[in-house]
């Protein structure tokens, strides 16, 4: 709106001052608007970009499923291979156990002497390991505790023994003025 338009109207000067300082606020008003307008162009400008670069990936769809059945590939193969892991790591355990049990006295002596590829192959591995170290143990009975006394002394075996004490024992607790042990 311009000045003379509104003085040609028969506006006095203060009225035609007054109209256009409030046109000037308004204009100005519009004009925040309008740069808040523009920003918010601005970025769904952008956005805009980012949606269509992302769909031009979607695009090559046979790309993104051969990817896809790639790394489902990947992922079945490496959970055989844990699978079988923990499967090898339960057989040694339970093999181990069965060594201490049995009385074995070194448990890679005793599995190096089994068929251990054959146990890990077998449908009933418990039986077949009690049997396979039952076996090793008949003819191999040096790598297994025996039951003989002989073999398993529980008391000093050195001759010397006085009342069931040895000599030297016996002589520091009299030096001790302690009674004599008896057993």
């Amino acid at each position: 709106m311009k000045r003379k338009f509104l003085e040609d109207m028969g506006l006095t000067k203060e009225q035609v001052d007054s109209i256009m300082t409030e046109n000037g606020n308004d204009i100005e008003a519009a004009k925040g608007d309008l740069e808040q307008v523009k920003t918010e162009l601005e970025q769904t400008k952008t956005q805009l970009q980012e949606a269509n670069t992302t769909i031009d990936g979607f695009k090559d769809y046979d790309q993104v499923k051969g990817q896809v059945e790639e790394y489902k590939t990947k992922y079945e193969q490496s959970k055989a291979e844990y699978e079988e892991k923990i499967a090898d790591m339960q057989f040694s355990q339970s093999l181990e156990a069965a060594i201490t049990a049995a009385g074995g006295r070194n448990a890679k002596a005793v599995k190096a002497l089994l068929d251990v590829d054959s146990l890990k192959q077998s449908k009933d591995q418990t039986a077949d390991i009690k049997a396979a170290i039952e076996a090793c143990q008949n003819d191999n009975g040096y790598l297994f505790g025996a039951n003989e006394p002989i073999n398993n002394p529980v008391g000093p075996t050195s001759g010397k023994e006085t009342g069931g004490i040895d000599a030297n024992t016996a002589a520091l607790r009299a030096a001790m003025g302690l009674p004599a042990e008896t057993k």
